[in-house]
């Protein structure tokens, strides 16, 4: 059964689900204008930065003052304290979306577009399905669903290593490009830092559903 909501708990709730919306949502603009050599979704990622951040804010206070106001008791304690926890994931996966608008924008602005996408779309289409599914299971309480995500990060994790290898062979056999691999291989590597905020806010589910 899901948990009762109090107003304040369901209004943290809420901007959970819209902080997490804003993250996969700027991730997406980022990589589709890296994938596409778009500089208009590119720069929509990137002003979407101050939306997350400030919503992180909001979840803080709210969430401060539930525990002033209410006295609640320890299981919703503990329920703060994830979505807490939940709502910092949630805004470095949102930072790491910026990331990748700017280092995107720096490509497409000097060379037109990436010279080698690699996997990037792959890993960025898994990462952002565990980024929801961790979302998902959090609000449903949903041990399974938090559970699997921990195992799907090894895929991503895998594709980040692969990229790394093509690129920096191509790196060496072609130093004219060296620039725009590098930053491939940087946002290669922020896509794979959102799996894991994903896997830890389904750790952090784990916790909260079984207390370990």
């Amino acid at each position: 059964m899901n948990r009762y909501f109090h107003k304040e708990l369901e209004e943290i709730r809420s901007k959970l689900i819209l902080i997490g919306e804003k993250a996969s949502e700027a991730g997406r603009l980022a990589v589709e204008g890296f994938i596409e050599s778009d500089l208009e979704k590119t720069q929509a990622a990137v002003k979407m930065d101050d939306e997350i951040d400030d919503l992180e804010v909001e979840i803080d206070r709210a969430s401060v003052r539930y525990i002033t106001l209410r006295s609640p008791v320890s299981s919703d304690v503990r329920l703060i304290f994830v979505a807490i926890k939940a709502s910092h994931d949630l805004e470095r996966a949102g930072d790491e979306a910026h990331s990748i608008a700017k280092k995107t924008r720096k490509i497409l602005t000097s060379e037109g577009k990436a010279k080698n996408p690699v996997q990037i779309e792959k890993m960025s289409r898994l990462a952002f399905a565990m980024m929801r599914d961790a979302i998902t299971s959090f609000l449903d309480e949903d041990l399974e669903l938090a559970k699997g995500i921990i195992e799907r990060d090894k895929e991503v994790d895998r594709l980040n290593k692969e990229n790394y290898t093509t690129l920096y062979k191509e790196m060496k056999l072609e130093s004219s490009e060296s620039s725009t691999h590098v930053e491939t291989i940087l946002i290669s590597k922020s896509i794979e830092r959102i799996a894991d905020h994903a896997k830890n806010l389904a750790e952090e589910v784990i916790y909260l559903l079984t207390g370990e």
